[in-house]
């Protein structure tokens, strides 16, 4: 079963909430760090005497346990404050959502500021129409929010149309189906990284660090609402056309794929592809919609005749060398991802 995760911000804590929540975060990511290096030992008391949520104390050994592994730093910088689904509930009072939880002095209800599709899942989590997991107390520039996994099921689609979705640079995403196309311009978004990367340099020059991280969060919030656009518009035309599949690329060596440093959309090297990438697989899994990988391989090399050759592409155009077929190159990597004629990926 699919799952999403819900990100509620908590509607004005007051002081005494806010420095409660930072208290049990210390203290659990103190406690982390301790489980980290005392494996054998499984007990908060052992660690130390002052009263923490059994909750969290479980639920911390369980996620510590998990990471361990991943862990390549000898401690954790933060380790917020989680809880397992029997120990978090969803309520509705009048129009106003709450979300209680253990906390150092005692369960709480708090409200929390939703939007309208938030409601539609909170909604479901109160029917019993979908499934809740973990959740996770974090702070993210100076508000608390809560985090929450949901679990759904989704009935799958059985249409038989495959689309495939190739990415690029020119051209962010183009996806096919059939005889039909999409095609999502980078030359907006090549602009707009060139004016970040020159407000950079000025503010560089300026000695301005701190406008320079700023910046690079306004801008990777940018990137990341253009990628929830176009993963939400391409699985939208995937559902319209009767698409039972979605199709793309392995992104290793997408940075290789300008001709030159000068090129115009060079830019979107740092363009996050695999988020879009992610954002569209996920919304097709909760759309019903199967994702398979395909091995890039010779996908923009190779004509519809299947005569391949790296002469075929310049730039967006593709002329066969054999046949004299010629098409957008990004809508023949398109129609070759739809098609996985290299295979599917591993």
């Amino acid at each position: 079963m699919p799952t999403i995760t819900l990100r509620l911000e908590l509607h004005n804590p007051t002081k005494v909430k806010q420095d409660m929540y930072e208290r049990m975060t210390e203290v659990n990511t103190a406690f982390a760090n301790w489980l980290l290096n005392q494996a054998t030992s499984k007990l908060f008391k052992e660690f130390s005497s002052q009263r923490f949520p059994s909750a969290v104390v479980n639920q911390t050994i369980r996620e510590v346990k998990s990471q361990k592994k991943k862990q390549k730093a000898k401690k954790f910088r933060t380790f917020w404050c989680c809880f397992n689904n029997q120990n978090i509930k969803v309520e509705k009072k009048g129009a106003f959502y709450t979300v209680s939880f253990p906390t150092l002095e005692k369960r709480i209800g708090v409200p929390v500021v939703t939007r309208p599709y938030q409601e539609a899942w909170l909604d479901r989590l109160i029917h019993g129409t979908a499934k809740q997991g973990a959740a996770k107390l974090y702070k993210k520039r100076k508000k608390w929010c809560l985090a929450i996994a949901i679990t759904f099921e989704v009935k799958p689609r059985h249409e038989t149309k495959v689309m495939g979705v190739d990415v690029g640079l020119r051209y962010i995403a183009v996806a096919s189906v059939g005889t039909k196309s999409w095609f999502f311009k980078g030359n907006q978004c090549a602009f707009v990284r060139r004016r970040y990367a020159a407000l950079r340099r000025t503010l560089g020059q300026a000695k301005k660090l701190h406008m320079i991280r700023k910046i690079g969060r306004k801008e990777s919030r940018w990137m990341k609402d253009m990628n929830h656009k176009i993963s939400r518009q391409i699985v939208r035309f995937a559902l319209a056309n009767g698409v039972g599949v979605i199709r793309m690329e392995d992104l290793a060596g997408i940075r290789k794929r300008a001709a030159s440093a000068k090129e115009a959309g060079r830019n979107l090297h740092s363009w996050a592809f695999h988020q879009l990438q992610t954002m569209i697989a996920y919304k097709a899994e909760m759309a019903g919609i199967r994702v398979e990988w395909v091995n890039p391989t010779y996908t923009s090399q190779t004509c519809r005749c299947g005569y391949r050759d790296k002469g075929n592409r310049n730039g967006i155009h593709f002329r066969c060398q054999k046949c004299g077929y010629t098409i957008h190159a990004d809508l023949n990597g398109a129609i070759n991802i739809a098609k996985a004629i290299s295979g599917l990926a591993a």
